[in-house]
């Protein structure tokens, strides 16, 4: 069966083409990028139009390149990135522009209802952090939730919000355009921190409403990652150059699904996953919470399964900006590369592959360069929106190819110390299972097996991840089949890397330096960002 997955993330589109049977083919794929507007008060926006627009153009040039018909594409879903704000009308129009994960201009709406009270844990009201932990093991303990979106528009956009009808987020807002069917997956309403996990209590939490002040009426209903919402409608088909009356099920968040794509559908079962961002999860069949590291477990696509996660937002970010600021500005680490561009791309499938065989020339530890991948502030284990990205320990022997390895692996370091404060909780796998556009380069495998300790299995066709374990889902709805018995067989590694004990000391060394920069620096970061991504 042929069925088409768009898989969102931060910056583009990939829109891939699978034909599920025996094994899991993809079949072909198709991208576009859409802007990330980010502002001076902390706004990180995009444009629903840009998102569309980028749907239309890679269905159609999918479609064209894998000479399948319209007619055979038996199902659709989408897998995008979470914790957005939608707010659309009554027609499912959005009515600003959405809000992406990064935006964080509801700071002060944080501080002023979270910053209050007489005791506090990691800086937030114990009492509203009770009643959030009773309901659903979470709360919003981060500026950049999508509550503060929410009450960031109440108290600066008041004309707009008098106009919302409901509240979205892009997974949702995206099956609304295509269905004409207004609803929210349970993984994104519970990326809300507002959703009851309780058995038997599934569902928007009305104490909670009223605690954040949300209006019931903005929720829409809810249904499962794995439910068929509707047909594809007569307009949207003309437009994406499909037929009228596709399935589109639920589909939900890139977290949701990545799990299922990697494999790792057995409790216990660890993947590490980097793209823009990145993650460490862990498969439950429980759910839990560290308050105090911001881990919690996250809904799974099958329903009474969670994904214990801890996420670093700038992942693979981080190597962008290394590309952009440390490469292509200035070439001189390819040694004359405007004299063997031609040999380059013939050798390299992509600029990043030409630069891991570079970063490879540079010893373990990056002759002691350190760097922090808090790009846009951070997180977990500690939540800090002041913090930035350092090199630390420059000096005048070290080159770009030592600064481009300690990029890739203070992202190590920082997802070493997420597994670690995973294991505080629940028992991660021996074997971990790396996925992403990050596994792609062996050279940041063998350095995340080295740093982690662990082993690290990889898998086939990995930076479509999130798209697998989406068309995996909409395969079993269709077949009346368990998803998680079909990843397991479907989804198999394909390389293994296992930890060199020659780094071992370097990197224990190094690791135990970069814990201690941000404890060292986080009243640093206070003082010169203050006044950085405060302005209303």
């Amino acid at each position: 069966m042929y069925i088409i997955i768009y898989d969102f993330g931060t910056s583009s589109v990939k829109t891939c083409l699978f034909n599920i049977d025996s094994q899991i083919d993809l079949v072909d794929e198709a991208s576009a990028e859409y802007g990330l507007y980010i502002s001076d008060n902390g706004g990180a926006e995009q444009d629903a139009e840009e998102w569309w627009n980028a749907i239309c153009s890679t269905t159609r040039d999918l479609l064209k390149k894998s000479n399948v018909k319209p007619n055979e594409i038996e199902g659709m879903a989408f897998c995008t990135q979470m914790q957005g704000a939608v707010f659309v009308d009554e027609n499912g129009n959005a009515l600003r522009r959405p809000m992406n994960y990064l935006d964080q201009k509801g700071y002060k709406e944080y501080k002023e209802c979270m910053g209050r009270g007489v005791i506090k844990v990691s800086g937030c009201s114990l009492y509203k952090l009770l009643r959030n932990l009773r309901v659903n093991y979470a709360g919003s303990t981060s500026a950049k939730d999508p509550v503060w979106k929410y009450k960031w528009v109440e108290n600066n956009e008041p004309d707009v919000f008098k106009k919302i009808y409901k509240w979205l987020d892009i997974s949702d807002y995206l099956v609304s355009r295509c269905t004409g069917r207004i609803v929210r997956t349970a993984d994104t309403a519970f990326a809300t921190f507002l959703y009851d996990t309780r058995k038997g209590k599934e569902g928007w939490n009305k104490g909670l409403l009223k605690m954040y002040k949300v209006d019931p009426d903005h929720m829409p209903d809810i249904i499962d990652c794995t439910d068929l919402v509707g047909g594809l409608t007569d307009k949207a088909a003309r437009e994406l150059g499909l037929v009228e009356g596709i399935p589109v099920f639920g589909g939900g968040g890139d977290t949701t699904f990545v799990n299922i794509g990697a494999g790792c559908t057995t409790p216990g079962d660890t993947h590490i996953y980097v793209g823009t961002s990145g993650w460490v999860s862990t498969f439950m069949d429980h759910q839990t919470v560290d308050i105090n590291a911001m881990i919690t477990g996250v809904l799974s696509a099958k329903h009474g399964y969670y994904n214990y996660y801890a996420e670093l937002e700038t992942a693979g970010k981080c190597f962008e900006w290394a590309l952009n600021h440390l490469a292509l500005d200035e070439v001189g680490v390819y040694r004359n590369a405007s004299a063997v561009t031609d040999d380059i791309e013939s050798k390299y499938t992509s600029l990043y592959d030409h630069l891991s065989d570079e970063i490879a020339k540079s010893p373990a530890g990056a002759n002691g360069i350190i760097f922090t991948p808090w790009l846009h502030g951070n997180r977990c284990p500690f939540e800090d929106s002041n913090a930035g990205g350092m090199f630390f320990n420059i000096k005048i022997e070290n080159d770009k190819r030592d600064m481009l390895r300690a990029v890739l692996e203070g992202i190590c370091y920082h997802l070493r110390w997420l597994l670690e404060c995973e294991e505080k909780k629940v028992k991660t796998s021996d074997t971990i299972r790396f996925v992403g556009g990050g596994a792609l380069s062996r050279v940041t495998c063998q350095m995340l097996a080295d740093i982690t300790g662990r082993k690290i299995e990889t898998i086939d066709n990995t930076r479509e991840v999130g798209a697998i374990g989406t068309a995996l889902v909409v395969a079993a709805g269709i077949k009346g089949e368990d998803v998680l018995a079909l990843s397991r067989r479907l989804v198999k590694a394909d390389h293994l890397y296992i930890p060199d004990p020659e780094n071992k000391g370097i990197y224990e060394r190094s690791y135990r330096v970069f814990k201690n920069l941000y404890k060292s620096n986080a009243l640093n970061y206070k003082n010169i960002n203050k006044d950085i991504g405060r302005k209303n």
